[in-house]
């Protein structure tokens, strides 16, 4: 493997740029990928996010940008406006030096601003199909002149319905363009994708088993719906997590969640599709500088992440198909570190567990919970790689009968929204601030902040 960006042909100027971001050495997508690209080869790269992906098609493009010209020459699209914007922020490190322009053109933004922007003269242009598709309608943007196209979280894009509109798009650039497809799965669809517009793409694989199974550890809890919360909460207790994701699977149960763990008085803030832009920037800032220690998200809204030092994800609901569970738990374990994958789940359940062992071809490791007691014999240790451990926890459980009944009572479950979350009706507004106030402000704060770690 090469051992530095130059030896795959990235010139110096880039190369040094790269230093100072703390990026040294390429990573296995990187390593396949850039040579392919900068021969002018279609790629279709198939691998998980968190392997560099982002680095594997940005660092070709920038060496073939001509800044003197003012049109847009290479289009970047996503399937999120929070991937999009995530792209922005990594290629802006290194386009700025460069003298190359770059435009995030994502929903939820002033559309006058990006029209301005977009005269002023952009080179790369990053975004969403929908507000791309605005644009072509307005005749606000150009894309015959774009040469290099990329197709970023392709298999999301169908999953959400944005096909036709990316068909529609790749159609209005440059014949002679050079395409790159990548994607974490590859559905049939996307293979057809592939075939209609692409010329004799070179196919690339990273090995998602890397990804998902030998860096993260993963295990199923089962409990009953109406117990849920509680297991959260203790399993925060438990592991302690740096930074921690907690999927739902609607926007509603994600609000309901978010407000009972700010009741037990944890740092959590939520990310569905009815914040606003920038309100999600703010709660994705907030999160990444490590303010909120626990997101609680949908998966279209986390869709793409990538944030350093999430050490937890949490599947308070299970998916419903092994990609979501995939990508879900590629929010931990990235860039080789490692993290914990815990899924609950109602016994009724089972099925999906079944379905998800067989996409991942492993057996998950399983936890009954009977009554209070958490059963398990598995001792494993889970630490960070860096040196700098973010968590260390062993798990190694002890039936916990001490002063706990054998047939404990139920406390009786609130409506919200479906989360059975627990009850507080029982205590006046006045006891709740009381109970806030005495608290020890540092009791829910998980692990020691420390600075990203550089890549």
């Amino acid at each position: 493997m090469a051992t530095d960006f130059s030896a795959l042909g990235i010139r110096r100027e880039i190369n040094d740029i790269l230093r100072e971001n703390g990026i040294t050495k390429p990573t296995a997508i990187q390593v396949q990928a850039i040579p392919m690209i900068l021969a002018g080869r279609d790629v279709v790269g198939q691998s998980q996010t968190g392997t560099g992906k982002t680095l594997a098609f940005v660092l070709p493009m920038l060496e073939k940008i001509d800044s003197t010209k003012t049109h847009v020459q290479a289009l970047i699209i996503t399937p999120t406006r929070e991937l999009a914007l995530q792209i922005t922020n990594e290629v802006t490190k290194l386009a700025d030096k460069l003298g190359i322009n770059v435009l995030s053109v994502y929903g939820g933004q002033d559309v006058d601003r990006q029209i301005k922007k977009l005269r002023g003269g952009t080179q790369i242009a990053i975004g969403t199909p929908g507000r791309l598709m605005d644009h072509l309608r307005r005749k606000t943007i150009y894309l015959s002149g774009v040469t290099k196209l990329v197709l970023d979280e392709a298999d999301q894009m169908l999953h959400l319905g944005f096909l036709d509109d990316v068909e529609e798009l790749v159609r209005q650039t440059s014949p002679k363009r050079q395409t790159m497809l990548f994607s974490a799965t590859m559905p049939s669809k996307i293979r057809g994708l592939a075939t209609r517009y692409m010329r004799n793409p070179a196919d690339i694989r990273v090995q998602t088993q890397n990804v998902t199974l030998d860096e993260i550890k993963q295990v199923i809890v089962e409990i009953p719906e109406s117990e849920k919360l509680d297991k959260l909460c203790s399993l925060m207790e438990e592991y302690r997590p740096y930074l921690a994701i907690v999927f739902c699977h609607t926007k509603k149960r994600a609000v309901a969640v978010t407000s009972a763990l700010i009741q037990q008085g944890y740092d959590a803030d939520e990310l569905h599709g009815d914040l606003s832009q920038p309100q999600r920037e703010q709660v994705m800032r907030r999160f990444r500088d490590a303010k909120i220690q626990i997101l609680v998200a949908t998966d279209i809204a986390a869709r793409g992440l990538d944030v350093e030092g999430v050490t937890h994800v949490f599947n308070y609901d299970i998916p419903r198909d092994v990609d979501s569970y995939i990508h879900r738990i590629g929010r931990t374990g990235r860039a080789g570190e490692t993290g914990m994958a815990i899924t609950l789940i109602d016994p009724h359940e089972e099925p999906y567990v079944r379905m998800i062992e067989a996409g991942v071809s492993v057996s998950i490791e399983k936890h009954k919970v009977s009554g209070q007691r958490f059963l398990t014999k598995d001792k494993r240790t889970v630490s960070r790689t860096d040196g700098g451990q973010f968590f260390k926890k062993t798990f190694e459980k002890k039936e916990e009968t001490d002063g706990v009944s054998e047939k404990p009572v139920k406390k009786k479950a609130e409506s919200h929204g479906g989360a059975n979350l627990r009850s507080h009706h029982n205590k006046s507004k006045d006891d709740q601030k009381s109970r806030y106030a005495k608290k020890d402000p540092n009791k829910r704060v998980f692990g020691k902040k420390r600075k990203p770690i550089e890549r």
